[in-house]
């Protein structure tokens, strides 16, 4: 069994107790360290500083919010901390909740699955990072060519190669739709906030 440390959001405590936590876990023998996120600290800062000070742990977002960051923004902000970590990042993302994606983010909560299928795959396109990025989606579409578009974007390619050209991208999700998405297109799943009896 292998096991991880869930360190939850950072909040405004000094992260040294974070970075202590995260070394004695890795003295220990845990496999992963994970931070979070809602509507304060983001989950990746945090991560960082534990980067620096750790060598092998695992370097876990449970749970990154995918309407916080573009599928771009999280694939560079991914690559950046893969090659800061020497490959030991593990991206856990979610859609979030209605009262968030709308209430902080300013985003309409629609089509969360399709919404998270789309991100998911432009995000490893731009990891793979094999041949510059195209998308047509309902949701994202790169470049962008709809209303108020200049019509001057163009595909392109990460500047940054990624150390890895596949970061495990785990899934945090409740619902059977979710969960099975977790399950075909993911990595894994994070069972957020999932007591053991619903594990039928």
């Amino acid at each position: 069994m292998k096991l991880g440390l869930a360190l939850g959001y950072w909040g405004s405590k000094p992260l040294d107790r974070f970075i202590e936590l995260a070394q004695h876990a890795e003295r220990l023998g845990f496999d992963i360290v994970c931070t979070s996120e809602a509507y304060g600290s983001d989950a990746f800062t945090p991560l960082a500083a534990i980067a620096a000070r750790t060598s092998k742990i695992k370097l876990g977002t449970a749970i990154m919010q995918i309407s916080a960051r573009t599928p771009a923004a999280a694939a560079m902000t991914a690559i950046t901390l893969d090659h800061i970590s020497n490959g030991r990042l593990c991206l856990g993302i979610g859609v979030s909740g209605p009262q968030v994606v709308e209430g902080w983010y300013g985003q309409p909560f629609k089509r969360p699955l399709e919404r998270t299928r789309e991100w998911l795959a432009i995000f490893r396109k731009i990891v793979a990072r094999e041949e510059p990025v195209t998308f047509e989606g309902a949701q994202y579409q790169l470049p962008y060519r709809g209303a108020g578009s200049t019509q001057q974007g163009k595909s392109l390619m990460s500047i940054t190669h990624p150390l890895r050209k596949h970061i495990p991208v785990y899934l945090g999700a409740e619902g059977p739709k979710n969960v099975e998405l977790a399950m075909t297109e993911c990595d894994g799943w994070f069972p957020f906030l999932m007591p053991p009896d619903r594990f039928d």
